[in-house]
């Protein structure tokens, strides 16, 4: 444990170019960083909406006739499809460029304070990626064997075409969310408080970035600070930010879009599996927040968490006090 939250390079290196701020100054920041990149997205997606709303009959026929209650329904519809998740994700870019310019103009960090190394970058990519499908499965697994789960064979609203969609749009939400929370955020908090506050803190803020998703309960609280702790902590260990950016993209497609669960209480339907949570096991299932919710997750996250943290390997070694 001890090795793992010894302060790595990357965040030595950010001390190193300017001091930390105090901690209210570090929230307020990070609150800065995320509202101006939820504007940005919001200004990115707003053409991609009007043209769904323009081509969508329904709501064209629900304006001709002054049905505003109509009108409001099919938009609602339309802000629960695939085709709009997907251009949701894409749009989540502008988190990532927002954060880096952030650190570049007014914190003076380098690229490679956030984890952008130039060594191995593909490797650290494949790796997360399979570490994200092989801890996923585990706990789909779990609820399987446990009765909490159904697998019920391919699905039938299975599109190769959607789903690359949704592949690609999860590379970038996944590296977008990690940028933010650990790239950005818990490497600045790290430059003036010891790394242990930096993980909690981070962890913490990255669950209430998700409190208003549906189905929200409080052990999907309590599984969302694990993960945040488990991708700080991986992060930390491998030193960069490719492997946990790919882990989390692919812990996100895997849910939704191969096992047909939904992810963080967000369904669709282009899924190559289709599954059913079976009704009183939520406390392993998830319920309406998905796998995400139950304990199914969070054993396979202390599990993580217990291996990153004890077990030892070459980058733990390498790491600077």
């Amino acid at each position: 444990m001890k090795t793992v939250l010894k302060t790595p390079e990357l965040v030595a290196e950010a001390r190193g170019e300017k001091n930390g701020w105090n901690w209210a100054v570090e929230l307020l920041a990070f609150v800065g960083v995320f509202f101006v990149s939820t504007f940005a997205m919001v200004l990115i997606m707003a053409p991609g909406e009007l043209v769904m709303l323009a081509q969508n009959a329904a709501y064209q026929e629900a304006l001709a006739a002054g049905d505003v209650n109509a009108a409001l329904e099919t938009a609602a519809q339309i802000g629960t499809s695939d085709a709009y998740m997907v251009l949701s994700l894409f749009a989540d870019i502008m988190m990532i460029g927002v954060a880096l310019l952030f650190c570049k103009l007014i914190q003076k960090r380098r690229m490679r304070t956030l984890g952008f190394t130039k060594d191995g970058v593909l490797k650290e990519y494949l790796i997360g990626a399979g570490v994200g499908f092989l801890i996923f499965s585990v706990a789909v697994l779990l609820c399987v064997v446990t009765g909490a789960l159904r697998l019920e064979g391919i699905s039938d609203t299975f599109s190769v075409g959607m789903f690359v969609l949704f592949l690609l749009g999860f590379m970038v939400q996944g590296m977008a969310e990690e940028v933010l929370c650990r790239g950005y955020f818990m490497v600045s908090f790290g430059r003036r408080y010891p790394m242990v506050a930096a993980v909690i803190a981070n962890a913490v803020i990255f669950a209430a970035l998700h409190l208003l998703n549906p189905g929200v309960a409080p052990l999907a609280i309590v599984n969302l600070i694990l993960f945040g702790i488990f991708a700080s902590c991986y992060f930390i260990r491998k030193g960069n930010i490719w492997g946990i950016g790919a882990l989390h993209s692919v812990w996100n497609l895997v849910q939704g879009n191969f096992y047909g669960i939904k992810v963080s209480g967000m369904a669709t339907s282009c899924t190559v599996f289709s599954s059913t949570a079976v009704e009183g096991r939520e406390i392993i299932n998830g319920g309406a927040f998905g796998l995400e919710g139950g304990l199914a997750v969070t054993i396979v996250l202390t599990a993580g968490i217990l291996m990153l943290c004890f077990v030892k390997g070459k980058k733990t070694e390498d790491m600077q006090a």
